[in-house]
């Protein structure tokens, strides 16, 4: 009697096939068992109806719900390679049923802890300044250009979210300096200690920080929290580093203090992307502004690939996945994303 090999559905969308599929992957993935792919848009209902009783692995951002999760007898795995939790499932029942739903949030997140150094070194030695001031003739050299100049060394840090993005950004800010604060409500005082990190109240790490990296995801309960009024709080020419999502600060409160001078700030996400041609966001012209670059490029979608390859193979032999983010139901029931 011949065994049906298990059935992997790719459903990756707005994951590209070069993103998620290279020649190398889908060898691997073929391998592993039978392949059926859809590329250019979410799988259409009667594609996904058409693979529930075979599937074992999802990978992609299909929509699971209690029902297609219990005609979904074979299910092992839902692989959601955008990296993030999106409201489509029942993370809950997943869970019961034992399907493991994971993300590859943290493929993607040693590329933006590199891009969040940057950004937090261009702000506090005025890079950008600096550039605009010699295309135009205008520059000064040695330290009468470094009049308002500071260093990451040494300097107290706050990390606002200590998930993926805050475990990767950790060890590379620990070479400059070891005042490093933490608010993150979903984690114990007792586990960031064991970390070597100080937690902290939010209001007392804004209060105290000369860099605040804004690490946190959208949550439905967060939406907003980092308020006009807590961002005045954060000390004159702080510097200010938004790299997770738009949504958890007030933007156009965030764009103010910026223009006025109070803070240094770069801006990698926004509450509306692509940003409309004609958005005011555009006229702040003291923000270091970049096109939500920080996590996705080649190197990461590289991670995705093999994170999830041995991932999949672990999951087919009924071995535990090591490296993609498992879902807590609660937390990733909360999450707002897009």
């Amino acid at each position: 009697m011949t065994t049906m090999r298990p059935l992997i559905f790719m459903d990756p969308f707005p994951r590209t096939q070069a993103m998620v599929l290279t020649p190398e992957t889908e060898t691997e993935l073929r391998g592993m068992g039978r392949l059926a792919t859809h590329f250019g848009s979410r799988a259409p209902d009667d594609l996904v109806e058409s693979v529930l009783d075979e599937v074992a692995v999802i990978i992609g951002q299909t929509a699971m719900d209690r029902g297609r999760l219990e005609r979904a007898a074979n299910l092992k795995a839902i692989i959601n390679v955008k990296a993030n939790w999106e409201p489509n499932i029942d993370y809950g029942y997943a869970q019961a049923r034992g399907v493991h739903v994971l993300s590859a949030a943290p493929a993607m997140a040693p590329a933006v802890a590199e891009f969040s150094i940057g950004q937090a070194i261009n702000l506090a030695r005025g890079l950008p300044r600096a550039d605009a001031a010699f295309r135009i003739g205008a520059e000064r050299y040695g330290i009468a250009g470094n009049g308002r100049a500071y260093s990451l060394h040494d300097a107290p840090v706050g990390l606002i979210g200590y998930g993926n993005l805050g475990r990767a950004l950790t060890p590379l800010l620990r070479p400059f300096t070891g005042q490093i604060a933490v608010h993150d409500p979903f984690l114990s005082d007792a586990y960031l200690e064991s970390e070597g990190l100080e937690p902290m109240a939010l209001d007392d790490l804004l209060s105290t920080s000369r860099f605040v990296f804004v690490l946190a995801g959208a949550t439905s309960d967060n939406e907003g929290f980092l308020s006009a009024d807590r961002l005045a709080t954060i000390p004159d020419d702080a510097g200010v580093i938004l790299a997770s999502r738009a949504e958890v600060v007030d933007f156009d409160a965030l764009l103010f203090e910026a223009d006025t001078g109070r803070l240094r700030v770069a801006i990698d996400v926004f509450p509306e992307e692509p940003v409309p041609a004609g958005s005011g966001w555009r006229d702040s012209a003291n923000v270091l502004f970049s096109a939500h670059l920080a996590g996705g490029m080649e190197a990461s979608y590289a991670r995705i690939r093999a994170m999830m390859i041995d991932d999949v193979r672990q999951i087919l032999a009924g071995l535990p996945p090591m490296h993609l983010q498992r879902a807590e139901p609660r937390a990733a029931a909360m999450a707002r994303s897009r």
